[in-house]
């Protein structure tokens, strides 16, 4: 753990001088993760051009003598992490311009600091740590894999408590408790189970709607397990489906099989989304697809690389994504199927090893 944290952290290091960056204030805490291992709710980690500095307070001093790698570990009784990194940046004159990440940092932090480090001129820095998280090592691909299949698993226990006259958050509660006694840290997201006329909500999390007496039920959930996330959906079908229901169902799955299939080294990730989209355009159901195909994950649940139109970000071995197209219709129903899969040399390899035909409960 610890070469690996000082791998990471040496790599973030060398990308600073390509920016003309002195340091930079890390403050999201997948990324501090990510770097050095801490897994707390409150920290900050500095990484400059010869010193790595996580700052934190007295809650977590055992916590991150057990967990943080590769960096040094500073508490400041009566401090906040912030507060006591601030007080440090002040003292090193070699720090003249520092990153931020800007999309983490909140308007009043960032007028404290440039008001409390009034020499240190303050940049936004480019999503470095993201870049570096897209492509996963053999570990965390073990644990994403790991993650997965807790998550698969947890189909068969929904499938027995998906009845009508049930109402979604019943079902969904259901489903946690399964989780939490399947051994998962928590849940990746809220979990959406969403019935009939419901279920044309891409995000309809669970509510006390009842789970309808005949119609489609859209069950999209994933655990954490080991930090690392998992995500799937699998849409049900309670009663016997009607030939539009089994049109519309099997037309999504061909899309998402055609998008699989475009997963692969070298391609561009919105040509995954182009697949999906061009398969639904033929069934006369794209202007129903109303969300992109997919996403990255691994300590988040939505990370980069986005698969969505006219993204250029290209494939790699390592990388992983949800693969997840949609049709909507709205008053009447909607659609989902979603695997996690890793991109692989030669193509990928689905993670969430589930059934994919229609299901009906």
């Amino acid at each position: 753990m610890y070469m690996r944290a000082r791998s990471r952290l040496q790599s973030l290091q060398e990308e600073l001088s390509k920016y003309k960056l002195d340091a930079i204030l890390v403050g999201h805490l997948p990324n501090i993760r990510y770097l050095c291992g801490f897994s707390g709710s409150a920290g900050l980690l500095v990484v400059s051009d010869r010193e790595f500095e996580f700052f934190t307070d007295g809650r977590y001093t055992l916590q991150a003598r057990e967990e943080v790698k590769g960096a040094r570990i500073r508490i400041e009784k009566g401090k906040s992490a912030f507060a006591a990194a601030m007080d440090w940046l002040t003292e090193r004159k070699q720090i003249k311009r520092l990153g931020i990440e800007a999309a983490y940092m909140t308007v009043a932090d960032r007028e404290a600091l440039a008001k409390r480090v009034r020499r240190v001129r303050i940049a936004n820095a480019p999503a470095l740590i993201e870049r570096m998280r897209m492509v996963k090592s053999d570990e965390e691909i073990a644990r994403i894999r790991t993650a997965c299949e807790l998550g698969s698993r947890l189909l068969d226990p929904l499938t027995d408590v998906l009845k009508p006259g049930r109402t979604e958050s019943q079902v969904a509660g259901q489903l946690e408790l399964a989780a939490r006694n399947a051994g998962a840290d928590q849940m990746a997201f809220t979990t959406i189970i969403a019935g009939g006329r419901r279920s044309a909500l891409p995000h309809g999390r669970a509510s006390f709607a009842a789970v309808p007496d005949e119609g489609f039920v859209v069950c999209d959930f994933g655990v954490i397990l080991s930090g690392y996330c998992s995500d799937m959906t699998r849409t049900l079908h309670v009663g016997c489906p009607s030939t539009e229901a089994r049109r519309v169902y099997g037309a999504v799955r061909e899309a998402q099989q055609a998008a699989l299939e475009a997963v692969r080294p070298g391609k561009a990730v919105g040509e995954v989304d182009a697949a999906a989209r061009k398969l639904l355009h033929k069934r006369e159901l794209g202007k129903y697809f109303t969300h992109s195909t997919g996403h990255g994950l691994g300590l988040e649940i939505h990370e980069a690389p986005r698969v969505a139109a006219g993204q250029t970000e290209i494939l790699r071995p390592g990388m992983v994504i949800t693969v997840e197209p949609g049709v909507y219709l709205p008053g009447k129903f909607g659609v989902r199927i979603e695997d996690t899969v890793v991109v692989t040399e030669t193509g990928c390899e689905i993670l969430t090893k589930c059934p994919k035909e229609l299901l009906s409960v």
